[in-house]
């Protein structure tokens, strides 16, 4: 399956099937907490957080991919990825697009 973030595929006649998304809330654990915490005492880059999030982005694009599959897309595209916090220790990542199809002409 095709994930692009343009509008379009160029070069390539396309009919919209309609717009997908795949969504995860994931929590912190207590060991990436308290390690985070340490962290900011001397700064840089908190590598848990950043796998944590990594994680959830993989997983909420498959659930994207797998609904476009359903409607029998070839591609996905204007990709983009949101993230959000929803509660203490939680955050939400959503990835979205528009499934197509790609017309062969013959």
């Amino acid at each position: 399956m095709k994930l692009l973030s343009i509008e379009y595929i160029p070069d390539t006649k396309i009919e919209a099937l309609g717009m997908v998304k795949g969504t995860i809330v994931q929590t912190k654990n207590i060991g990436r907490d308290f390690m985070a915490g340490m962290k900011t005492l001397v700064g840089g880059e908190i590598v848990g957080y950043t796998e944590m999030l990594n994680e959830a982005r993989q997983i909420a694009v498959k659930r994207m991919v797998d609904e476009a599959k359903e409607l029998g897309a070839d591609a996905i595209i204007g990709v983009k990825y949101g993230s959000s916090t929803v509660m203490s220790g939680a955050a939400e990542v959503i990835a979205y697009g528009t499934a197509v199809k790609i017309i062969h002409e013959q």
